[in-house]
C-alpha cells in the first residue's frame, strides 16, 4: 500500500529559486513518485492569517494561480497527485472546528509563530493563533503518513500528534494515526544576490519566471569581491558559486568549481565570467518551464480545472473522515 503524503504551500506569489531548492523541488518529486499517493493543497486559508488589509481579493486569487502554474510548469504532474485548493474541501475547517475544542489557550501560546507574532505585535489575530489547530486538521484528515516540512516547521508536526492524542484520549478511540515528521535534511538554503538567505522580503532573490532581461539585471547584481580574474578563489565562499551549485550535477559541479580554484593569467576565471555562466545556466534550466507559465498564466480555466479535478479526489477522502469524526463526537443523528 502507498503511503500517504500530505503537503500545504502557501500561495505567497512570485517563486524565486530560493523556494524551488528549498522545497518545492523535493515536494514535486515525491508527489509525482509512484511510492505516494499525494495531496498537495494551496493553503489560502493560511494565507488569510498574514494578509490582513495588504493582501485583496484578487491579489490572493491571483497568488493562487501563479502558485499552481508554478508548479506545474516546473514539473509537478496533476494527473499522479491530487493538487486542490484548501478551501475547496470544507472538511479541512470543520475538523478544525471539532480541534477548537480539544485544546486549551495555554496549549497554544506556545507555538513558536504566534510568540514570534506577539512578540512584534500584541494584535495577533486569531486565526494566526489558531493556525497549528487547522493544520493539524489539513494533515490528519487525509491519514498522512508523511508530511514533508523543513527544520522550523517541526513544532507543528508536534502539534498535530498532540491533538491526535487529545481527539483519541478524548473519545477513548484509537482512530487518528499521529503521523511522522518528515524533515528534508537536504533542504538547500540558497544565497541571495547580497549573500544572504534567498528572500523576496529582503528583495535579494532571482524570480524563477521573470522575463530574461530581470533575470540578467538580477544575476549581474550579485555582490562579489575584489578578486581580479586571473586571480585563484574558493568556491565556496563565493555568491555566484553558490547560487551556481544547485542547478548542476556531480561532474558539472567539479567543472565549475576547478574554474574558480585554477583561474589564472592562461586560463582567467573572473566575476563577469562566472556571472554570465550562471545565466547561460539559468536559461537552460527555465527553457520550456517559462513558456509553460505563461501559456498557464493565460488559461485560467484549465488551472480551475486541475484543481477542482485534485479537489474532487480530495473530498472522497476528507468527506470520508469528517462523516466518522461525526459519528465519533456525536455531531452525526
Amino acid at each position: 500500500m502507498k503511503k500517504v503524503l500530505v503537503s500545504g504551500i502557501k500561495p505567497t506569489g512570485e517563486i524565486h529559486f530560493g523556494n524551488y531548492f528549498g522545497a518545492m523541488k523535493q515536494n514535486i518529486d515525491m508527489a509525482n513518485s509512484a511510492d505516494f499517493e499525494a495531496y498537495i493543497f494551496v493553503a489560502n486559508y493560511h494565507a488569510l492569517t498574514t494578509s490582513n488589509n495588504n493582501l485583496m481579493a484578487e491579489e490572493l486569487r491571483e497568488d493562487v494561480y501563479r502558485m499552481v502554474a508554478s508548479y506545474i510548469a516546473l514539473g509537478f504532474d496533476p494527473a499522479k497527485a491530487n493538487l486542490f485548493l484548501q478551501s475547496s474541501v470544507p472538511a479541512h475547517t470543520e475538523l478544525s472546528t471539532v480541534f477548537n475544542n480539544l485544546v486549551s489557550m495555554p496549549y497554544m501560546m506556545r507555538a513558536h509563530a504566534f510568540k514570534d507574532h506577539e512578540a512584534k505585535s500584541k494584535d495577533v489575530n486569531v486565526g494566526l493563533f489558531t493556525y497549528p489547530i487547522l493544520m493539524a486538521a489539513d494533515i490528519l484528515i487525509y491519514d498522512a503518513d508523511i508530511v514533508p516540512v523543513g527544520a522550523d516547521q517541526k513544532q507543528h508536526i508536534e502539534y498535530a500528534r498532540d491533538i491526535a492524542g487529545y481527539f483519541n484520549r478524548a473519545y477513548q478511540k484509537e482512530y487518528f494515526k499521529p503521523p511522522e515528521d518528515f524533515i528534508l535534511e537536504s533542504v538547500a538554503i540558497v544565497p541571495g544576490i547580497d549573500g544572504n538567505k534567498m528572500s523576496k522580503s529582503k528583495n535579494n532573490h532571482i524570480p524563477v519566471f521573470c522575463d530574461e532581461e530581470e533575470i540578467k539585471k538580477r544575476v549581474m547584481s550579485i555582490v562579489t569581491d575584489s578578486l581580479k580574474s586571473a586571480d585563484k578563489k574558493d568556491p565556496d565562499t563565493n555568491n555566484v558559486y553558490n547560487i551556481h551549485k544547485h542547478f548542476l550535477n556531480k561532474e558539472e559541479d567539479e567543472i565549475l568549481r576547478n574554474k574558480f580554484l585554477n583561474a589564472s593569467p592562461e586560463t582567467p576565471y573572473g566575476h563577469a565570467e562566472s556571472k554570465k555562466d550562471l545565466i547561460e545556466t539559468i536559461l537552460k534550466f527555465r527553457k520550456g518551464k517559462y513558456e509553460k507559465y505563461l501559456e498557464l498564466m493565460n488559461d485560467k480555466e484549465k488551472l480551475k480545472e486541475i484543481l477542482e479535478m485534485g479537489a474532487k479526489n480530495a473530498r472522497l477522502v476528507a468527506d470520508k473522515t469528517i462523516k466518522e469524526v461525526r459519528n465519533i463526537v456525536g455531531l452525526e443523528l
